[in-house]
C-alpha cells in the first residue's frame, strides 16, 4: 500500500494526456506527481470486460513487486475527482534515451540492439524496429509474457537516467486467452537466465500465498489460473516465447 497521505489527501488534477485512448490525467497528491485514470473514463473493448482496466494496472504492479525488478511504478486504486480509478507515481524519463526505436535499416547499430521487424516508411525506404539489448529490457519481456501484456508499445517503456526501464500502461493484461503483443521480440527463443527463472519462481510461489490473495480482489479466478499456467509453462520451456501465429504479434501503433 502507498503512504497513507497518498490514499487520503486530495488528488488535484493538473493536466491531461490527450494522446491516451482512455481518460488519463496528470495530478498531484500532497506535492507528489501522479497519473490518474478514472474507471469512468475507460473506453469499452470487445475482448476485455468493461470497467476493469484500472484493476489490471494494479494487478500488474503487484506482480512486478513480487518479481522484484522495479518494472512498474507504484500503482494503487483510490477515489479521485472523477471517481474511483488507478493512480500511479509519475516518472520523469530521460528525453535523450530511447529503449525502442524505428531506424533506417542501414543505420541499425551492429551491437547493443535487437532487431524485431522490417518495413517501409511512407517514402518506400526500409526501416527497422529495434530495441536495446539490456538486462532491464529482458526482464520486462519476461514480465510481459507472464502478465500476458497485449499492448507493450515502444512508448510504454520509460528510459530513466539511471538505466532503469519502467513499464507503464498495463490495462490490457491478464486475459485468460493468449494476447501477448509486444515490440520486445528480440530475444525470441533465447534461453532465460538464472535470474529470470528465479523471478518466475517468485511469482509462482507468491500465487500460492499473498500475491494470489491480493489478485483475487482484482482478477477473475480463471485469469489467475491462466497466470499460474503461464508461469509454469514459461519456467518449463526455459526460453523466451514466440508469437502464437493466431493474432498480430505487435501492437498498433508501435509507439
Amino acid at each position: 500500500m502507498p503512504a497513507p497521505e497518498l490514499m487520503t489527501a486530495e488528488l488535484t488534477l493538473t493536466g491531461r494526456i490527450t494522446t491516451a485512448s482512455n481518460a488519463t490525467f496528470l495530478g498531484s497528491i500532497a506535492d507528489v506527481d501522479v497519473v490518474y485514470k478514472p474507471i469512468a473514463g475507460e473506453s469499452p473493448l470487445w475482448d476485455f470486460p468493461h470497467g476493469c482496466l484500472a484493476h489490471r494496472e494494479v494487478a500488474a504492479y503487484l506482480v512486478s513487486q513480487v518479481f522484484d525488478w522495479d518494472i512498474v511504478p507504484r500503482t494503487w486504486l483510490r477515489d479521485g475527482p472523477l471517481g474511483a480509478g488507478m493512480v500511479q507515481l509519475w516518472q520523469e524519463q530521460d528525453p535523450t534515451q530511447r529503449a525502442v526505436n524505428l531506424l533506417a535499416t542501414e543505420h541499425v547499430p551492429e551491437t547493443g540492439w535487437k532487431h524485431v521487424l522490417e518495413g517501409q516508411d511512407e517514402n518506400g525506404r526500409m526501416v527497422s524496429l529495434v530495441h536495446e539489448d539490456s538486462a532491464a529490457l529482458r526482464r520486462m519481456a519476461v514480465f510481459d509474457a507472464v502478465v500476458n501484456n497485449a499492448d507493450r508499445k515502444g512508448d510504454h517503456i520509460l528510459a530513466m537516467t539511471d538505466g532503469v526501464r519502467h513499464g507503464v500502461d498495463h490495462g490490457l493484461t491478464f486475459h485468460q486467452d493468449h494476447k501477448l503483443r509486444t515490440v520486445l521480440w528480440g530475444w525470441l527463443g533465447d534461453a532465460l537466465t538464472d535470474e529470470e527463472l528465479e523471478g518466475i519462481d517468485r511469482v509462482t510461489e507468491g500465487l500460492q500465498g499473498g500475491l494470489g490473495r491480493d489478485l483475487a480482489d482484482l482478477l477473475s479466478a480463471e485469469e489467475i489460473a491462466s497466470l499460474t499456467t503461464r508461469c509454469e509453462r514459461l519456467r518449463a520451456a526455459g526460453r523466451f516465447p514466440a508469437p502464437s501465429g493466431e493474432m498480430p504479434a505487435v501492437p498498433w501503433p508501435l509507439f
